[in-house]
């Protein structure tokens, strides 16, 4: 037997607006946010905006809406960062060759 599903594409297109005038508007606040608002925090609110703007296209054009493993996916990637990160940061706490470096030695 086939499975056959009837869409609304009209809500759907409504949908995807709704995702676009957001989408929209929180490029609108990316712009507006460094004079208006929270100056002094402007960094952390550009980077809450951007991911907040990449989450919703993840969601809704990408169609990962109803996937399962979203969750997992999102962990996952939290956790790569932050060992990146650390590695990192102990390689530059350890960095043996600082006083030859053009880049760490004092301007002579």
């Amino acid at each position: 037997m086939a499975n056959h599903t009837t869409v609304d594409y009209k809500k759907e297109r409504g949908n995807y607006y709704k995702v676009l005038f957001g989408l929209l508007a929180l490029t609108a606040l990316t712009f507006i946010q460094p004079s208006m608002f929270l100056t002094h925090y402007t960094f952390g609110m550009q980077m809450l905006i951007g991911t907040l703007k990449a989450w919703i296209i993840l969601m809704y054009y990408m169609h990962l809406k109803g996937e399962v493993l979203i969750g997992w996916t999102v962990v996952f990637a939290v956790f790569l960062v932050l060992f990146f990160f650390v590695i990192v940061m102990i390689d530059v706490n350890n960095f043996q060759f600082a006083d030859v470096s053009h880049i760490t030695s004092p301007a002579q």
